[in-house]
């Protein structure tokens, strides 16, 4: 847990992720947390959450916190961890997997901007498109909905500036 800890005050240095990593990171099976090594050290950490989406029978994960160490970024860290979250959900039946991020950076993966299933909170009007949705399973079709998170999600704080 130590190099994790480390992990997001340099990747983020703006922002205070920790509380929301420690959380999510005591949730249980509720949560796949991923760790991208390069060499002898740990290079990157991923969560993805899996939550509900309200009346709608597909099931969803959130992606996010997404960490690479800066010294390692532009290596494959965020993409090797992205991929094999991807493989392990596609295996346990998720249906799609939501993020609030960059849409240069995660178009690669196949997200897209989403407007049927919203965030738990409203976005402000600069983040809207950043919040994505790509299916995985040949995924049913995305009813319309909110996105029903677990606790440590339920901060307004973490879906605007």
């Amino acid at each position: 847990m130590g190099e994790i800890e480390a992990l997001y005050p340099s990747a983020f240095p703006d922002e205070d992720l920790l509380p929301l990593v420690k959380a999510l990171l005591c949730a249980g099976e509720a949560v796949l947390s991923l760790t991208g090594v390069l060499g002898a050290g740990l290079a990157g950490h991923a969560l993805f959450t899996r939550c509900e989406i309200s009346g709608c029978d597909a099931s969803a994960a959130l992606l996010g916190p997404l960490a690479v160490k800066p010294e390692r970024q532009r290596m494959g860290v965020g993409v090797a961890m992205i991929q094999e979250g991807f493989k392990q959900l596609t295996q346990d039946g998720t249906d799609y997997v939501f993020v609030l991020g960059d849409p240069a950076y995660y178009a690669r993966f196949g997200f897209l901007p989403e407007c049927g299933v919203t965030p738990p909170y409203p976005l402000p009007d600069e983040w809207r498109t950043a919040w994505q949705a790509v299916g995985l399973n040949d995924a049913k079709p995305l009813c319309r909905g909110v996105l029903v998170v677990p606790l440590p999600w339920r901060q307004a704080a973490l879906w605007a500036p």
